[in-house]
Parts: structure tokens; C-alpha cells; sequence
């Protein structure tokens, strides 16, 4: 017997790596590094290679969330609506289900930017494997086996890919 038909795609998106040596002052403000950048650019172009590329980015308001999003987004030319959601800074997967179920019908492809261990969570309750690792400025896709967003839940998606900075070749980076 096969699969459903896939009609929903989240891409869940760590925010790249962040700069601890930084001046900020508090955990919210804290800034990228310069390998955080790179990646999160990187990231971004190889999407646009990969595809998908979201109809919807839901991305926590921290400075690194946002500036992994905007870095990505600019690097691989997506013209995707853009929300900004304070209250996926210390999401748990409840709250993420939560933002999922809002979704619009009409939208195909979202992607989440955030934070661990959120991430790596809720993937693992979507998919029903289990993803200890989730780094930084990683992307996961899954696609769910349901047909609405509020339907997301336990084992109701199948993941599709799990992709790292560190595995992208120089090209995504510009180097080649």
C-alpha cells in the first residue's frame, strides 16, 4: 500500500550559529557569528537549489532566528511572506502545533526558524524518527501524510531530508 498523497511540507530551520563572545544583553539579542552567517546564507542558496522554497516563514523574533531567515531568504532569492512570532522563542512542540494548525489552507510550504531542543522534537514527533541531532543552521524537511495544517501532529508527516551546513559543497558557500 503506498503513502497518501503529500499536500503540506515544513521545513523546520535552526537559526545558524551564534556569537557568544558578543555584547548583548540578553539571550534573545544575541548576534551570529561569522560562520553562522555563511551558513545561514549557504543554507539558503541551496534551498532555492533543493526547492522547496516555503510559501510561509514563521521565525522567532531572537536576533539570530531572524537574521538566519532574512541571510537565507536574500542568498536564495525567495520572495516568501515573512512572520515574525515572539512566541516561538521558547516554543515546546505544543506551541509549535499550535502556530502549524493556524496555517492558511491555501499555503503549501512553511518552514520554521527557531530553536533547539525544539527542533529536533518536534521533528522527531511529526516523523515518528527519531532526530537526536539537529546542528546548527540545519534544515529538515517533512512532508505530511494529512491534507490540513491543523492536523499536524504525532507521526502524521514523513521526513524527507535532513540536510547540514557541513555537508554542502564549496559551491553553496560561493567558493567554486
Amino acid at each position: 500500500m503506498s503513502d497518501p498523497p503529500i499536500h503540506k511540507t515544513i521545513l523546520f530551520f535552526r537559526h545558524a550559529k551564534s556569537d557568544w563572545n558578543a555584547s548583548y544583553d540578553q539571550d534573545h539579542d544575541r548576534p551570529l557569528n561569522l560562520r553562522g552567517k555563511r551558513a545561514a546564507s549557504a543554507m539558503g542558496r541551496w534551498l532555492t537549489h533543493t526547492g522547496p522554497i516555503p510559501d510561509l516563514i514563521l521565525c522567532s523574533t531572537a536576533i539570530r532566528a531572524r537574521t538566519t531567515c532574512t541571510l537565507a531568504s536574500e542568498s536564495g532569492q525567495w520572495t516568501s511572506e515573512i512572520q515574525y512570532e515572539r512566541g516561538l522563542y521558547h516554543a515546546g512542540p505544543s506551541e509549535l502545533f499550535y502556530y502549524i494548525g493556524e496555517v492558511s489552507e491555501d499555503i503549501h510550504t512553511i518552514m520554521l526558524v527557531g530553536h533547539q531542543p525544539t527542533w529536533s522534537a518536534t521533528t522527531s514527533i511529526v516523523s515518528g524518527q527519531m532526530i537526536k541531532e539537529f546542528p546548527t543552521a540545519s534544515m529538515a524537511r517533512i512532508d505530511l501524510l494529512v491534507e490540513e495544517w491543523e492536523h499536524c501532529g504525532a507521526g502524521s508527516g514523513k521526513l524527507i531530508w535532513h540536510q547540514f551546513p557541513k555537508r554542502l559543497t564549496e559551491h553553496y558557500y560561493g567558493l567554486s
